[in-house]
């Protein structure tokens, strides 16, 4: 908050945001986001246990004092803690309060967790740790919205046979997150996302499913895929 806000006005908006937390529907969503998984408004309603349209003006309650942000992807569309700065108040209210918080738990079929295609790109839970690793060792950096590749990343792409400026001039979004349906966090998507897929098809690091959005990804090609992304 701006420390310059004359007092009254500070007191004022401490306590409309004290207010959207205090509702406990809205408090059980807030908490249920400290995971980092974005959630849809069907799940939000059903874990604090309201209706829809109840749920509904609590979602847009929370959006509107900055405690939410709604991603559309598809038809669906994901809400998430608004900032870390949220996430860690909430953290400091949950310890006051003495209450542990609830573990995520996908119900996404293991076999499709763990790798699949989604479109032209990799998902599932190995697709959110390369990206969190290409992140992790500075071959990504955020992009107001999209990624662009340092220049340590573009080298390291480079020594893999993915040449960056030409799949720049291709006519789509480079580099992007992509939310993951299981793991509800961000996996690289666009024509950068594509082409790793492909060089870890060309590799033998993963394969596909036939009939399947299942990729086929041992630990020993998972280990090379990750090796091969930003080890030091």
């Amino acid at each position: 908050m701006d420390d310059t806000l004359p007092p009254t006005t500070a007191d004022m908006s401490l306590a409309q945001l004290a207010g959207a937390i205090a509702e406990p529907a809205r408090a059980r969503m807030l908490c249920s986001l400290l995971d980092g998984h974005a959630r849809t408004a069907t799940e939000l309603a059903a874990l604090a246990e309201v209706g829809a349209s109840t749920a509904s003006a609590h979602l847009a309650r929370l959006r509107e004092d900055g405690l939410l942000s709604m991603l559309a992807q598809g038809k669906h569309r994901y809400y998430r803690l608004a900032s870390a700065e949220v996430g860690q108040a909430l953290e400091a209210l949950l310890v006051v309060a003495g209450v542990p918080r609830q573990p995520f738990s996908p119900s996404t079929p293991d076999r499709l967790r763990h790798a699949r295609t989604c479109y032209d790109h990799m998902a599932g839970t190995v697709a959110v740790t390369l990206h969190d690793q290409l992140h992790a060792h500075g071959w990504l950096q955020d992009a107001g919205g999209d990624y662009r590749v340092t220049a340590a990343g573009a080298a390291g792409m480079a020594a893999l046979g993915i040449d960056v400026q030409q799949l720049q001039r291709q006519r789509r979004r480079f580099a992007c997150p992509c939310l993951d349906w299981s793991e509800r966090r961000a996996h690289l998507g666009g024509a950068l996302g594509a082409a790793i897929l492909q060089l870890a098809l060309r590799q033998g690091w993963a394969e596909r499913e036939l009939d399947s959005r299942a990729l086929r990804i041992t630990q020993t090609g998972e280990r090379r895929l990750l090796a091969a992304f930003g080890t030091p």
